[in-house]
């Protein structure tokens, strides 16, 4: 452990070997850092918050701070952040509140740019890119490998689906699908995120097979949304990007489906 005379740890902290907690750091009693977190300066972890091994944690960056949520009454809910997470200046993250399930969790790897916001009870994926000020309500579900552009803001209960990307400044109200590509204040569905499965190497036919279902749910203006949904399901059963976009419509849904506009 490496921790600056100018920190203050709080008794009861488990600090994991190789974490370095740098200047005017405040760690309090419930926190678990994990082997080889770094807390560059200025940081403030509070709460039952754990930080997974390797995170490194930039200045001003506030987690664990308390839900800010009117019926929260200071129970002993959690913040879980996973391992080798960058989270830049000024990044708030709060833990869970009891009506929510008492947990907010951030997968591994993410990317958090500066000022971005993880509100109460959100479960946030592997693998995902918040740009600046990008904001997520409570109870939010974001999928691995999503990109949340900069100043973004996703209301409460809305599902973000893996592989989504979100463009800047968008207002999000509705559930966007595993994928899709969202746009606009509000925002409607603009297509789907090619430019990140090229960048990640999905083949070529598993694009077509992608595209085909977005034709066909979304453009195409025969019979209702579900027969379409059902189109989809007979054609391209075979496609496993596909079907995860068929799960994603099925099941969970609390905010309406993110649509084109017409």
């Amino acid at each position: 452990m490496n921790i600056h005379r100018t920190a203050i740890v709080e008794d009861g902290a488990e600090i994991g070997d190789g974490a370095v907690i740098g200047p005017y750091c405040v760690v309090g009693a419930d926190v678990q850092l994990k082997p080889g977190v770094v807390l560059k300066s200025h940081v403030v972890i509070a709460g039952k918050t754990t930080i997974g091994a390797g995170t490194i944690v930039h200045p001003f960056a506030v987690l664990g701070g308390p839900p800010q949520h009117m019926q929260y009454k200071g129970e002993a809910t959690r913040l879980e952040i996973g391992e080798d997470v960058v989270i830049r200046e000024h990044v708030t993250m709060n833990p869970g509140t009891p009506d929510g399930g008492g947990v907010t969790r951030i997968g591994d790897r993410g990317f958090f740019m500066t000022a971005t916001h993880v509100a109460h009870d959100c479960k946030v994926g592997d693998d995902v890119i918040f740009a600046n000020n990008a904001t997520l309500g409570g109870h939010v579900q974001v999928g691995d490998n999503a990109f949340l552009g900069g100043l973004c803001a996703i209301h409460q209960h809305c599902r973000i689906g893996a592989n989504a990307f979100v463009g800047g400044c968008a207002a999000v109200s509705c559930d966007i699908i595993p994928y899709g590509s969202a746009f606009g204040n509000h925002a409607r569905l603009g297509g789907l995120n090619v430019i990140g499965m090229k960048r990640r190497n999905m083949p070529r036919e598993n694009i077509r097979a992608l595209r085909e279902a977005y034709r066909l749910l979304f453009v195409a203006e025969t019979g209702t949304f579900r027969d379409r949904l059902e189109t989809v399901r007979a054609r391209r059963a075979d496609s496993p990007e596909v079907a995860l976009v068929i799960d994603f419509i099925d099941n969970g849904a609390t905010r309406s489906l993110m649509t084109p506009a017409r």
